[in-house]
């Protein structure tokens, strides 16, 4: 956090694919990528005034009332939900999308976090301001978590950017909300807790924005929510049960680094760590492959690896290549990310002692994309890694992209990161009731951040003004969303058992 002047403070609590990796001959080095585009917040150049952008944000309630953020419903010409997701699953690897479908008839919860793309076409048909910031595209209550930044501390942060495209900010504080809706009802928490923590989450989003408002612009920059920020507020409030989460949630964070991953995926075999088999999660890739594609499989991984490093700056370069590839396998992931292609492989550094695992995962297309615009990159694994740049206070410093020709005969993108860096997310089946409004209060002051960092931060927080208006429209947003989740749901569960969608349970 900012020390030397005014700091934002934290939320306050109340009470199958093979992949060959040969560059694709168009690929431009990053450096040639595409020339200089717009970004999130260049419709404000020439810089105005602060006090044209508090004009503009409150111009911008003619346009978008803050009242009209409440409205949803369905209308006639709505896309089929399950047709979104069938269109989805043509991209992808055919053996592992029942894995997908069976993990979203799992719960509501489980059917929302899978459907970003969905909900990005209802959100096309919502009220929009005008205000564009860089958007995380999939914001739910899971894609947050602690990590550790570069310097190792632990940090509180959005950890999923699949999605991310500069869009209407507006779309992020909505995905975000119905997703704690959604998580509540699954609870079986009632109506008036569920709405509470909702107030207390999309309140702490508005001042926080005013308060970064009055930032300088480095401070905005500089600003994080750090693990031990989280617990001193809640020791200080006596929130004894809370604080044993967080730190329940450290422990495992201080466990998935490196040699973590190294004691639970690998085994020993000849001196040698091997990455562990277990169908059909993860698979090495010598189990997928055999013979000559095999040795040509593996013969390309050192092209990837070079044209990979030529993503990151020259000192991390220098850092990668101190590293030795061993092997790599086909790790599958997430609810919403089941079926596109995803690897992890094992280096080695100074020795057996020192792994670095990587996780190569693809990106595709923004769900966004259609109803807001084009990436300004034409590679999605980099659109992936700026837009988390962007949004993160800290970030992996290996994060890097790549284009491979697959042995479908396609090119597809990827990018690059550390499997795992200190992560841990919260069990959102075990947080006590008591605990989501706590939790919504930091989620949503970490997403004001990376908005304050990306887009109007002080247009938008006139647009919010002083009041709660705005809280409870999108209260009651989430609330009416929730029960379409729930409809979207039974849809699916409807496809499963008519045969028109496989899908594999308990996977």
């Amino acid at each position: 956090m900012p020390s030397d002047r005014k700091s934002a403070k934290s939320p306050k609590s109340d009470s199958k694919a093979k992949t060959a990796a040969t560059p694709a001959p168009d690929e431009p080095t990053p450096a040639e990528e595409v020339p200089p585009a717009p970004l999130a917040y260049q419709s404000l150049l020439p810089h105005p005034t602060p006090s044209e952008r508090i004009a503009r944000g409150k111009v911008a309630r003619q346009d978008a009332p803050r009242s009209s953020q409440a409205a949803w419903s369905t209308w006639p010409e709505r896309p089929d939900p399950i047709g979104i997701l069938e269109t989805q699953a043509a991209t992808r690897m055919i053996d592992l999308v029942p894995i997908r479908y069976g993990r979203m008839a799992s719960s509501p919860f489980a059917f929302f976090r899978g459907g970003a793309a969905i909900m990005a076409s209802d959100l096309a048909a919502t009220t929009r301001t005008g205000l564009r910031v860089q958007t995380c595209g999939d914001a739910h209550l899971v894609n947050f978590g602690i990590f550790a930044a570069p310097e190792r501390s632990l940090i509180f942060d959005i950890n999923d950017f699949d999605e991310t495209l500069p869009g209407p900010w507006e779309w992020d504080i909505k995905r975000l909300a119905a997703s704690f809706e959604v998580s509540m009802r699954d609870r079986g928490f009632d109506k008036a807790s569920r709405r509470n923590a909702l107030l207390a989450g999309v309140k702490s989003y508005r001042d926080a924005m005013a308060e970064f408002s009055e930032m300088t612009n480095l401070e905005v920059w500089y600003a994080r929510l750090g693990v031990e920020d989280m617990q001193a507020e809640l020791a200080a409030l006596n929130a004894n049960k809370q604080a044993k989460i967080i730190t329940k949630s450290v422990d495992k964070a201080q466990f998935k680094n490196n040699l973590g991953a190294l004691d639970k995926l690998t085994v020993m075999v000849d001196g040698e760590p091997r990455i562990v088999s277990e169908p059909p999660l993860i698979v090495p890739a010598a189990e997928l492959l055999h013979g000559e594609e095999l040795d040509r499989f593996t013969d390309t991984i050192h092209s990837f690896l070079r044209s990979y490093a030529l993503s990151l700056p020259d000192d991390r370069r220098h850092l990668l290549e101190s590293y030795e590839f061993k092997q790599i396998a086909r790790k599958v992931v997430g609810v919403g990310s089941v079926g596109m292609r995803s690897w992890i492989v094992l280096t080695v550094g100074r020795d057996t002692s020192d792994p670095l695992f990587l996780q190569l995962k693809q990106a595709e297309e923004s769900v966004l994309e259609r109803f807001v615009g084009r990436s300004r990159y034409r590679n999605h694994g980099r659109r992936v890694v700026e837009g988390q740049r962007l949004m993160q206070a800290a970030s992996d410093i290996i994060l890097g992209w790549y284009k491979v020709l697959a042995f479908d005969g396609k090119w597809h993108d990827f990018y690059v990161r550390q499997l795992w860096d200190g992560k841990a997310s919260f069990d959102m089946t075990r947080l006590p009731e008591a605990a989501f409004a706590s939790y919504a209060r930091a989620c949503f002051w970490t997403l004001a951040r990376a908005h304050a960092r990306t887009g109007d931060r002080i247009a938008i927080s006139a647009y919010l003004g002083p009041n709660d208006l705005f809280d409870n429209a999108i209260a009651d947003f989430a609330y009416i969303y929730a029960l379409q989740n729930e409809l979207d749901h039974q849809a699916l569960l409807a496809a499963i058992k008519s045969g028109r969608v496989e899908a594999r349970m308990g996977i």
